[in-house]
């Protein structure tokens, strides 16, 4: 353990170039006197890591220290062959990439490893193409050219120029910043700037995309979670957001909030069934909602919204009368 501990230290300070204590202890989810420990060790064995004093302070490696580090052990193994199973990649188009390195892992290890690791992998599935109900999870397609240019601009540094069609806009082109890319259950996004505001961009809606040679005005260094979360906090929170009020089974009650933006002001009724404030990101998302739930929901407020539903039930009622 120890030992694998040492060379994931190693890894993150050449991967980093200057971690402080505390920031080691998070990433190798040890103390930080045991950090300092391992560091001593490093150091007697003759790995060149120091120390810098002072408030940015940390530990890092001498300026060209390299060393091979390619011996993987079981379980590091397994997670990059489950990783490999995982459609991400597909997303951005490293889909034969990532095949050709999982070989290269595979390939790596001794033989009697490469068969357990093998054998344990085919008894993880991630994200099936469909689910229990043979209900077929689409991916949305995207050109090679395209992923190909975004890809490279986001990895260089460059700015990028894209034809974008928006929802309900004419498809125009745009030069942005990018930032980074992200995959949601197959679905992927561009994080960029564009005249210095934040943008969010579904891949599957670039038609076409063209590396420019300018240097994108970004930060060296990004936190990529946290600037999603906080994308997503404010499409909650802005745009034509109704609140609707409903009465829902309680054996439909997760299906109702798993859809919602957010949920107050919960109560039950006499009988049984929950009242429930639900907000949702507009009326076309709130009708759409409570359409899914059938006789299970029903909308109490606003009047607009039970009017949308009982024209589209009647409309149904009509094409199956003969």
């Amino acid at each position: 353990m120890r030992a694998d501990r040492l060379v994931s230290l190693v890894l993150l300070l050449r991967q980093n170039g200057r971690l402080s204590a505390t920031a080691l202890a998070r990433e190798l989810e040890v103390s930080t006197r045991t950090v300092l420990r391992d560091i001593e060790a490093l150091s007697a064995a003759g790995v060149p890591v120091y120390a810098e004093r002072g408030r940015h302070g940390g530990f890092a490696l001498l300026p060209g220290f390299q060393t091979e580090l390619t011996g993987l052990n079981h379980d590091e193994a397994l997670a990059l062959l489950v990783a490999g199973s995982r459609p991400g990649a597909q997303a951005f188009g490293l889909g034969s990439a990532l095949a050709s390195a999982m070989r290269k892992v595979v390939d790596a290890l001794p033989e009697g490893h490469r068969a357990i690791a093998a054998g344990a992998a085919q008894r993880v599935l991630i994200d099936p193409e469909t689910d229990l109900l043979a209900r077929r999870l689409v991916a949305e397609e995207v050109p090679d050219s395209v992923v190909t240019e975004v890809r490279r601009a986001v990895f260089a540094g460059h700015k990028l120029r894209i034809h974008y069609a928006a929802v309900d806009q004419s498809p125009k082109w745009r030069t942005v910043d990018p930032i980074g890319l992200v995959t949601v259950r197959d679905q992927g996004y561009l994080l960029a700037t564009r005249s210095g505001t934040e943008r969010t961009y579904r891949l599957s809606r670039v038609l076409a995309a063209e590396e420019l040679a300018e240097p994108a005005q970004r930060s060296d260094r990004v936190d990529l979670d946290r600037v999603w979360q906080e994308r997503g906090t404010r499409f909650r929170t802005g745009g034509d957001q109704v609140t609707v009020l409903v009465r829902v089974s309680p054996a439909r009650r997760e299906d109702l909030v798993r859809t919602a933006l957010a949920v107050a002001a919960e109560v039950t009724d006499a009988d049984g069934w929950l009242r429930l404030e639900a907000t949702f990101q507009d009326s076309r998302h709130a009708e759409w909602a409570l359409w899914q739930l059938a006789t299970d929901a029903e909308a109490l407020t606003p009047n607009w919204l039970r009017d949308a539903l009982r024209e589209r039930a009647a409309a149904i009622a009509d094409r199956y009368e003969s």
